[in-house]
Protein backbone atom coordinates (compact mmCIF):
# COMPACT_ATOMS: atom_id res chain seq x y z
CA UNK A 1 0.00 0.00 0.00
CA UNK A 2 2.57 2.31 0.81
CA UNK A 3 4.46 1.60 -2.64
CA UNK A 4 1.68 2.67 -4.24
CA UNK A 5 0.70 5.97 -2.05
CA UNK A 6 4.38 6.92 -2.84
CA UNK A 7 4.05 6.04 -6.77
CA UNK A 8 0.86 8.25 -6.53
CA UNK A 9 2.61 10.89 -5.35
CA UNK A 10 5.26 10.89 -7.23
CA UNK A 11 3.00 10.93 -10.67
CA UNK A 12 0.84 13.58 -9.05
CA UNK A 13 4.35 15.60 -8.73
CA UNK A 14 5.50 15.09 -11.96
CA UNK A 15 2.70 16.08 -14.04
CA UNK A 16 2.40 19.49 -11.51
CA UNK A 17 6.02 19.87 -12.51
CA UNK A 18 5.29 19.31 -16.46
CA UNK A 19 2.53 22.24 -15.98
CA UNK A 20 4.31 24.23 -14.66
CA UNK A 21 7.10 23.56 -17.42
CA UNK A 22 4.21 24.11 -20.10
CA UNK A 23 3.53 28.25 -17.91
CA UNK A 24 7.15 28.73 -18.64
CA UNK A 25 7.05 27.58 -22.19
CA UNK A 26 4.02 29.64 -22.49
CA UNK A 27 5.04 33.00 -20.96
CA UNK A 28 7.89 32.50 -23.07
CA UNK A 29 6.37 32.70 -26.35
CA UNK A 30 3.99 35.10 -25.12
CA UNK A 31 6.98 37.61 -24.60
CA UNK A 32 8.39 36.47 -27.83
CA UNK A 33 5.64 37.16 -29.98
CA UNK A 34 4.35 40.12 -28.39
CA UNK A 35 1.59 38.91 -27.96
CA UNK A 36 0.61 41.67 -24.52
CA UNK A 37 1.10 44.28 -27.15
CA UNK A 38 -2.74 44.49 -27.95
CA UNK A 39 -3.08 46.14 -24.07
CA UNK A 40 -1.07 49.24 -25.04
CA UNK A 41 1.43 48.84 -22.06
CA UNK A 42 5.27 49.56 -22.78
CA UNK A 43 7.79 46.80 -22.52
CA UNK A 44 8.59 46.94 -19.09
CA UNK A 45 4.81 46.82 -17.93
CA UNK A 46 4.14 44.10 -20.09
CA UNK A 47 6.83 41.51 -18.96
CA UNK A 48 5.91 42.71 -15.53
CA UNK A 49 2.04 41.82 -16.09
CA UNK A 50 3.49 38.34 -17.58
CA UNK A 51 5.53 38.26 -14.25
CA UNK A 52 2.62 38.39 -12.37
CA UNK A 53 0.43 35.88 -14.26
CA UNK A 54 3.20 33.38 -13.89
CA UNK A 55 3.42 34.14 -10.14
CA UNK A 56 -0.31 33.94 -9.33
CA UNK A 57 -0.57 31.05 -11.15
CA UNK A 58 1.51 28.82 -9.89
CA UNK A 59 1.01 30.43 -6.15
CA UNK A 60 -2.69 28.94 -6.62
CA UNK A 61 -2.07 26.37 -8.31
CA UNK A 62 1.70 24.92 -5.65
CA UNK A 63 2.99 22.91 -8.96
CA UNK A 64 5.58 24.18 -7.71
CA UNK A 65 7.17 24.69 -3.94
CA UNK A 66 6.28 28.39 -2.91
CA UNK A 67 9.84 29.53 -2.59
CA UNK A 68 10.77 28.76 -5.83
CA UNK A 69 8.10 30.81 -6.97
CA UNK A 70 9.86 33.82 -5.62
CA UNK A 71 13.21 32.88 -6.97
CA UNK A 72 11.59 32.58 -10.13
CA UNK A 73 10.21 36.29 -9.98
CA UNK A 74 13.57 37.33 -9.07
CA UNK A 75 15.35 35.19 -12.15
CA UNK A 76 12.45 36.89 -14.74
CA UNK A 77 13.30 40.69 -13.03
CA UNK A 78 16.87 40.38 -13.83
CA UNK A 79 16.61 38.48 -16.84
CA UNK A 80 13.37 39.70 -18.95
CA UNK A 81 12.64 43.08 -16.76
CA UNK A 82 15.93 44.81 -15.75
CA UNK A 83 17.01 45.40 -19.66
CA UNK A 84 13.03 46.63 -20.53
CA UNK A 85 13.79 49.00 -18.27
CA UNK A 86 17.08 50.30 -18.85
CA UNK A 87 15.79 50.23 -22.50
CA UNK A 88 13.42 52.80 -21.45
CA UNK A 89 15.57 54.79 -19.72
CA UNK A 90 14.50 54.15 -16.18
CA UNK A 91 16.41 53.26 -13.61
CA UNK A 92 17.07 49.15 -12.67
CA UNK A 93 19.85 48.20 -11.11
CA UNK A 94 19.75 44.56 -9.82
CA UNK A 95 20.11 45.65 -6.46
CA UNK A 96 16.89 46.92 -6.36
CA UNK A 97 15.17 43.65 -6.76
CA UNK A 98 17.79 41.36 -4.83
CA UNK A 99 17.30 43.48 -2.18
CA UNK A 100 13.72 42.36 -0.62
CA UNK A 101 15.64 39.28 -0.40
CA UNK A 102 17.62 40.59 2.74
CA UNK A 103 15.67 43.37 4.41
CA UNK A 104 14.91 44.30 7.12
CA UNK A 105 11.45 42.59 7.41
CA UNK A 106 13.63 39.06 6.64
CA UNK A 107 16.08 39.54 9.15
CA UNK A 108 12.88 40.73 11.47
CA UNK A 109 11.34 37.14 10.48
CA UNK A 110 14.96 35.60 10.83
CA UNK A 111 15.01 36.71 14.69
CA UNK A 112 11.31 35.43 15.34
CA UNK A 113 12.05 32.12 13.77
CA UNK A 114 15.32 31.81 15.77
CA UNK A 115 13.71 32.51 19.18
CA UNK A 116 10.92 29.73 17.82
CA UNK A 117 13.65 27.72 17.61
CA UNK A 118 15.13 28.18 20.83
CA UNK A 119 11.71 28.16 22.89
CA UNK A 120 11.39 24.49 21.33
CA UNK A 121 15.11 23.23 22.03
CA UNK A 122 14.82 23.99 25.32
CA UNK A 123 11.43 23.38 25.91
CA UNK A 124 10.00 27.10 26.80
CA UNK A 125 7.11 26.88 24.86
CA UNK A 126 5.69 23.74 26.41
CA UNK A 127 6.48 25.44 30.25
CA UNK A 128 4.48 28.11 28.84
CA UNK A 129 1.81 26.32 27.49
CA UNK A 130 1.48 24.59 30.61
CA UNK A 131 1.20 26.89 32.92
CA UNK A 132 -2.18 28.25 31.42
CA UNK A 133 -3.14 24.98 31.01
CA UNK A 134 -3.16 24.08 34.82
CA UNK A 135 -5.17 26.48 36.10
CA UNK A 136 -8.12 25.10 33.97
CA UNK A 137 -8.68 22.52 36.79
CA UNK A 138 -9.61 20.01 34.23
CA UNK A 139 -12.99 21.53 33.48
CA UNK A 140 -13.54 21.06 29.55
CA UNK A 141 -14.68 24.95 29.34
CA UNK A 142 -11.74 26.34 31.20
CA UNK A 143 -9.19 23.58 28.93
CA UNK A 144 -10.60 24.86 25.97
CA UNK A 145 -9.75 28.18 27.13
CA UNK A 146 -6.54 27.77 27.66
CA UNK A 147 -5.76 25.91 24.90
CA UNK A 148 -6.81 28.74 22.90
CA UNK A 149 -4.58 31.46 24.72
CA UNK A 150 -1.45 29.05 25.35
CA UNK A 151 -2.21 28.42 20.73
CA UNK A 152 -2.46 32.06 20.77
CA UNK A 153 0.34 33.51 23.21
CA UNK A 154 2.83 31.25 21.74
CA UNK A 155 1.88 32.42 17.95
CA UNK A 156 2.30 36.15 18.55
CA UNK A 157 5.99 35.09 19.21
CA UNK A 158 7.16 32.14 17.21
CA UNK A 159 5.89 29.93 14.18
CA UNK A 160 2.28 29.07 14.36
CA UNK A 161 2.55 25.62 12.32
CA UNK A 162 5.15 24.47 15.37
CA UNK A 163 2.86 25.70 17.75
CA UNK A 164 0.44 23.81 16.64
CA UNK A 165 2.55 20.43 15.63
CA UNK A 166 3.45 21.19 19.39
CA UNK A 167 0.32 21.83 21.36
CA UNK A 168 -1.40 18.73 19.09
CA UNK A 169 1.44 16.15 20.91
CA UNK A 170 0.24 17.81 24.50
CA UNK A 171 -3.33 17.63 23.64
CA UNK A 172 -3.79 14.59 22.09
CA UNK A 173 -2.84 12.42 24.65
CA UNK A 174 -5.87 13.93 26.57
CA UNK A 175 -7.87 13.73 23.59
CA UNK A 176 -7.62 9.78 23.78
CA UNK A 177 -9.26 9.87 27.40
CA UNK A 178 -12.21 11.75 25.87
CA UNK A 179 -15.26 9.48 25.36
CA UNK A 180 -15.27 8.96 21.69
CA UNK A 181 -19.15 9.77 21.56
CA UNK A 182 -18.07 13.19 22.93
CA UNK A 183 -18.19 16.11 20.26
CA UNK A 184 -16.08 17.82 22.45
CA UNK A 185 -13.01 16.27 20.59
CA UNK A 186 -13.58 18.04 17.98
CA UNK A 187 -14.22 21.42 20.10
CA UNK A 188 -10.57 20.56 21.29
CA UNK A 189 -8.66 19.65 18.55
CA UNK A 190 -10.05 22.35 16.11
CA UNK A 191 -9.01 25.27 18.59
CA UNK A 192 -5.40 24.45 18.11
CA UNK A 193 -5.11 25.68 14.39
CA UNK A 194 -7.87 28.32 14.64
CA UNK A 195 -6.15 29.96 17.66
CA UNK A 196 -2.70 29.66 16.33
CA UNK A 197 -3.61 31.14 12.89
CA UNK A 198 -5.34 33.54 15.15
CA UNK A 199 -2.35 34.48 17.35
CA UNK A 200 -0.10 35.30 14.58
CA UNK A 201 -2.49 38.95 14.00
CA UNK A 202 -1.01 40.10 17.61
CA UNK A 203 3.02 41.05 16.71
CA UNK A 204 4.26 41.59 13.04
CA UNK A 205 6.48 38.53 13.06
CA UNK A 206 3.01 36.50 14.03
CA UNK A 207 2.96 35.61 10.18
CA UNK A 208 4.25 36.80 6.94
CA UNK A 209 1.05 38.52 5.60
CA UNK A 210 2.20 40.94 8.36
CA UNK A 211 5.50 41.12 8.04
CA UNK A 212 4.35 41.85 3.72
CA UNK A 213 2.06 44.94 4.57
CA UNK A 214 4.83 46.09 7.36
CA UNK A 215 7.19 46.50 4.45
CA UNK A 216 5.03 48.08 1.93
CA UNK A 217 3.58 51.00 4.69
CA UNK A 218 6.94 51.59 5.86
CA UNK A 219 7.88 52.55 2.46
CA UNK A 220 5.67 54.91 2.42
CA UNK A 221 6.33 56.45 5.91
CA UNK A 222 2.98 54.65 7.12
CA UNK A 223 4.58 51.78 8.86
CA UNK A 224 3.39 51.46 12.75
CA UNK A 225 6.02 50.41 15.05
CA UNK A 226 6.02 46.93 16.74
CA UNK A 227 4.49 48.16 19.67
CA UNK A 228 1.87 50.37 17.65
CA UNK A 229 0.82 47.14 15.83
CA UNK A 230 0.18 45.22 18.90
CA UNK A 231 -2.37 48.18 19.76
CA UNK A 232 -3.95 48.20 16.53
CA UNK A 233 -4.22 44.45 16.70
CA UNK A 234 -4.83 42.85 20.01
CA UNK A 235 -7.95 43.73 21.03
CA UNK A 236 -9.25 42.13 17.66
CA UNK A 237 -6.72 39.20 18.43
CA UNK A 238 -8.88 39.05 22.05
CA UNK A 239 -12.34 39.55 20.86
CA UNK A 240 -12.10 36.75 17.86
CA UNK A 241 -10.66 34.33 20.97
CA UNK A 242 -13.43 34.84 22.76
CA UNK A 243 -15.71 34.32 19.90
CA UNK A 244 -13.41 30.87 19.50
CA UNK A 245 -14.32 30.28 22.30
CA UNK A 246 -18.04 30.46 22.43
CA UNK A 247 -18.27 29.32 19.10
CA UNK A 248 -16.51 25.78 19.74
CA UNK A 249 -18.22 25.04 23.13
CA UNK A 250 -21.65 25.90 21.27
CA UNK A 251 -21.08 23.75 18.18
CA UNK A 252 -19.56 21.29 20.74
CA UNK A 253 -20.58 21.01 23.93
CA UNK A 254 -18.67 19.29 26.11
CA UNK A 255 -21.38 17.94 28.45
CA UNK A 256 -20.25 16.53 31.73
CA UNK A 257 -16.77 15.21 31.27
CA UNK A 258 -13.68 15.37 32.91
CA UNK A 259 -9.99 16.24 31.47
CA UNK A 260 -6.83 14.95 32.84
CA UNK A 261 -3.76 17.55 32.25
CA UNK A 262 -1.08 16.56 30.34
CA UNK A 263 2.27 16.17 32.10
CA UNK A 264 5.41 17.67 31.67
CA UNK A 265 8.98 18.76 32.88
CA UNK A 266 8.68 20.37 36.48
CA UNK A 267 12.46 20.30 37.27
CA UNK A 268 13.97 24.10 37.72
CA UNK A 269 15.30 26.00 35.00
CA UNK A 270 18.73 24.91 33.58
CA UNK A 271 21.17 27.47 32.64
CA UNK A 272 21.04 27.01 28.86
CA UNK A 273 16.83 27.85 29.65
CA UNK A 274 17.39 31.21 31.64
CA UNK A 275 20.05 32.42 28.93
CA UNK A 276 16.98 31.65 26.66
CA UNK A 277 14.59 33.29 28.33
CA UNK A 278 16.81 36.15 29.14
CA UNK A 279 17.62 36.67 25.10
CA UNK A 280 13.88 36.27 24.46
CA UNK A 281 12.75 38.81 26.47
CA UNK A 282 15.47 41.35 25.86
CA UNK A 283 14.30 40.97 22.05
CA UNK A 284 10.97 41.76 22.69
CA UNK A 285 11.87 44.20 24.93
CA UNK A 286 13.92 45.82 21.92
CA UNK A 287 11.04 45.18 19.50
CA UNK A 288 8.60 47.03 21.39
CA UNK A 289 11.22 49.93 22.64
CA UNK A 290 13.53 49.89 19.99
CA UNK A 291 12.95 52.56 17.96
CA UNK A 292 12.51 54.79 20.14
CA UNK A 293 16.67 54.69 20.31
CA UNK A 294 16.99 54.48 16.55
CA UNK A 295 17.12 51.07 16.41
CA UNK A 296 14.91 49.06 13.27
CA UNK A 297 13.39 45.73 14.32
CA UNK A 298 15.88 44.16 11.89
CA UNK A 299 18.29 45.54 13.30
CA UNK A 300 17.33 44.04 17.05
CA UNK A 301 16.38 40.70 15.44
CA UNK A 302 20.38 40.50 14.51
CA UNK A 303 21.00 40.50 18.36
CA UNK A 304 19.65 36.94 19.19
CA UNK A 305 20.38 35.65 15.57
CA UNK A 306 24.26 35.97 16.57
CA UNK A 307 23.81 35.30 20.53
CA UNK A 308 21.85 31.95 20.11
CA UNK A 309 24.77 30.61 17.63
CA UNK A 310 27.48 32.15 19.43
CA UNK A 311 27.03 30.90 23.48
CA UNK A 312 26.35 27.31 21.66
CA UNK A 313 22.44 27.54 22.12
CA UNK A 314 21.56 26.28 18.64
CA UNK A 315 23.88 24.85 16.51
CA UNK A 316 24.36 24.69 12.54
CA UNK A 317 21.95 21.79 12.58
CA UNK A 318 19.10 24.46 13.64
CA UNK A 319 20.66 27.06 11.47
CA UNK A 320 19.36 24.84 8.19
CA UNK A 321 16.48 24.06 9.77
CA UNK A 322 15.32 27.76 10.25
CA UNK A 323 12.33 27.59 7.58
CA UNK A 324 13.98 29.36 4.58
CA UNK A 325 11.18 28.62 2.55
CA UNK A 326 9.00 31.11 4.28
CA UNK A 327 11.42 33.55 4.61
CA UNK A 328 12.32 33.49 0.72
CA UNK A 329 8.18 33.46 0.26
CA UNK A 330 8.05 36.88 1.73
CA UNK A 331 10.78 38.05 -0.06
CA UNK A 332 9.39 37.04 -3.50
CA UNK A 333 6.38 38.78 -3.08
CA UNK A 334 8.02 42.19 -1.94
CA UNK A 335 10.45 41.41 -5.24
CA UNK A 336 7.41 41.32 -7.01
CA UNK A 337 5.84 44.51 -5.46
CA UNK A 338 9.42 46.55 -6.52
CA UNK A 339 8.49 45.39 -9.92
CA UNK A 340 5.32 46.83 -9.88
CA UNK A 341 6.25 49.90 -8.81
CA UNK A 342 9.21 50.45 -10.81
CA UNK A 343 7.69 49.61 -14.23
CA UNK A 344 4.88 51.66 -13.13
CA UNK A 345 1.96 48.93 -13.74
CA UNK A 346 0.56 49.29 -10.54
CA UNK A 347 -0.70 52.88 -11.43
CA UNK A 348 -2.01 51.02 -14.67
CA UNK A 349 -3.93 48.48 -13.27
CA UNK A 350 -5.06 51.49 -10.52
CA UNK A 351 -6.50 53.36 -13.46
CA UNK A 352 -8.41 50.63 -13.90
CA UNK A 353 -10.40 50.39 -10.60
CA UNK A 354 -13.65 52.24 -9.90
CA UNK A 355 -11.64 54.59 -7.63
CA UNK A 356 -15.17 56.55 -8.06
CA UNK A 357 -17.36 54.20 -5.93
CA UNK A 358 -17.44 54.99 -2.01
CA UNK A 359 -14.28 53.95 -0.10
CA UNK A 360 -16.52 51.66 2.03
CA UNK A 361 -17.48 49.46 -0.90
CA UNK A 362 -13.64 49.19 -2.13
CA UNK A 363 -12.89 48.18 1.52
CA UNK A 364 -15.49 45.69 1.74
CA UNK A 365 -14.66 43.97 -1.81
CA UNK A 366 -10.74 44.01 -1.29
CA UNK A 367 -11.25 42.41 2.28
CA UNK A 368 -13.72 39.55 0.46
CA UNK A 369 -11.33 39.29 -2.47
CA UNK A 370 -8.33 38.80 0.30
CA UNK A 371 -10.63 36.48 2.15
CA UNK A 372 -11.39 34.12 -0.50
CA UNK A 373 -8.11 34.36 -2.04
CA UNK A 374 -6.39 32.55 1.45
CA UNK A 375 -8.83 30.20 1.83
CA UNK A 376 -7.61 28.59 -1.35
CA UNK A 377 -4.16 29.49 -1.61
CA UNK A 378 -0.81 31.01 0.67
CA UNK A 379 -1.79 33.40 2.60
CA UNK A 380 1.71 34.69 2.41
CA UNK A 381 0.89 34.52 -2.07
CA UNK A 382 -2.32 36.73 -1.48
CA UNK A 383 -0.48 39.65 0.42
CA UNK A 384 1.90 39.86 -1.89
CA UNK A 385 -0.57 39.70 -4.92
CA UNK A 386 -3.26 42.45 -2.99
CA UNK A 387 -1.09 44.54 -0.72
CA UNK A 388 1.05 45.95 -3.50
CA UNK A 389 -2.00 47.01 -5.64
CA UNK A 390 -3.62 48.71 -2.56
CA UNK A 391 -0.71 50.77 -1.74
CA UNK A 392 -0.81 52.01 -4.97
CA UNK A 393 -4.51 53.34 -4.53
CA UNK A 394 -4.87 57.37 -4.33
CA UNK A 395 -6.22 57.11 -1.05
CA UNK A 396 -5.69 59.65 1.76
CA UNK A 397 -2.96 58.14 3.88
CA UNK A 398 -5.15 57.20 7.26
CA UNK A 399 -7.75 55.10 5.12
CA UNK A 400 -4.57 53.38 3.28
CA UNK A 401 -3.35 52.19 6.38
CA UNK A 402 -6.63 51.10 7.53
CA UNK A 403 -7.59 49.14 4.68
CA UNK A 404 -3.75 47.79 4.67
CA UNK A 405 -3.83 46.68 8.18
CA UNK A 406 -7.22 44.75 7.15
CA UNK A 407 -5.68 42.59 4.37
CA UNK A 408 -2.95 41.31 6.34
CA UNK A 409 -5.30 40.42 9.38
CA UNK A 410 -8.18 38.98 7.08
CA UNK A 411 -5.11 36.98 5.42
CA UNK A 412 -5.08 35.25 8.90
CA UNK A 413 -8.70 34.90 9.28
CA UNK A 414 -9.33 32.84 6.41
CA UNK A 415 -9.29 29.32 7.66
CA UNK A 416 -12.19 27.03 5.93
CA UNK A 417 -10.51 24.62 4.14
CA UNK A 418 -7.46 22.04 5.48
CA UNK A 419 -5.63 23.56 2.75
CA UNK A 420 -6.04 27.26 4.03
CA UNK A 421 -3.47 27.18 6.77
CA UNK A 422 -0.24 24.85 7.70
CA UNK A 423 -1.94 24.65 11.13
CA UNK A 424 -5.46 23.70 9.21
CA UNK A 425 -3.33 20.85 7.29
CA UNK A 426 -1.58 19.54 10.48
CA UNK A 427 -4.78 19.64 12.44
CA UNK A 428 -6.21 17.90 9.82
CA UNK A 429 -3.35 14.99 9.48
CA UNK A 430 -4.44 14.03 12.85
CA UNK A 431 -7.39 12.22 11.79
CA UNK A 432 -9.64 13.62 14.52
CA UNK A 433 -11.10 16.19 12.26
CA UNK A 434 -13.51 16.13 9.11
CA UNK A 435 -13.61 18.98 6.32
CA UNK A 436 -17.06 19.70 7.36
CA UNK A 437 -15.75 20.64 11.07
CA UNK A 438 -13.05 22.97 9.57
CA UNK A 439 -15.57 24.74 6.85
CA UNK A 440 -18.06 25.27 9.23
CA UNK A 441 -16.37 26.44 12.60
CA UNK A 442 -13.61 28.28 9.74
CA UNK A 443 -16.26 29.69 7.73
CA UNK A 444 -18.11 31.30 10.51
CA UNK A 445 -14.70 32.63 11.98
CA UNK A 446 -13.95 33.75 8.65
CA UNK A 447 -17.07 35.80 7.82
CA UNK A 448 -17.06 37.13 11.21
CA UNK A 449 -13.86 38.38 10.26
CA UNK A 450 -14.85 40.17 7.19
CA UNK A 451 -17.71 41.74 9.18
CA UNK A 452 -15.59 42.89 11.91
CA UNK A 453 -12.73 44.02 9.41
CA UNK A 454 -15.11 46.59 7.52
CA UNK A 455 -17.60 47.75 10.55
CA UNK A 456 -15.52 47.66 13.82
CA UNK A 457 -12.10 47.69 13.40
CA UNK A 458 -11.73 50.89 10.90
CA UNK A 459 -13.70 52.58 13.64
CA UNK A 460 -11.25 51.75 16.06
CA UNK A 461 -8.26 51.94 14.21
CA UNK A 462 -8.91 55.39 12.97
CA UNK A 463 -9.85 56.71 16.75
CA UNK A 464 -5.91 55.41 17.82
CA UNK A 465 -4.17 56.36 14.57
Amino acid sequence: MNSINTTAIRDKASKQRFWAFCIMILAGLIKITGALEATGLSDSQQITLLILIVAATLWVTEWVPLFIVSFLILLLELVWLTPALISEGKTAPAALFMAPFFSNIILLFMGGFVLSSLMRRYGLDTRFAYLILKRTGGKPETTLLGVILSCAFLSMWMSNTATTAMMLTMILPMVKRIPPTSPYTTALVLAIPFACNLGGIGTPIGTPPNAIALSYLSAINLGPTFIEWMLYTTPILFFFLIMLWRLLLWLYPPGDIRLALPETNHEPLQKNQWLTLLICLATVLGWLFGEMIGLKTGTVALFPIILAFWLGLLDHNDFRALPWDVLFMVAGGLALGGALTQSGLDQQIVALLPLDTDTQILFMLAIALTGILSTIMSNTATAGLIIPLLVSLALPAMDLQVLVLAIAVMCSMAMALPVSTPPNAIAFSSGALHTQDLSKAGGIISIAGWVVLITIAPVFWRMIL
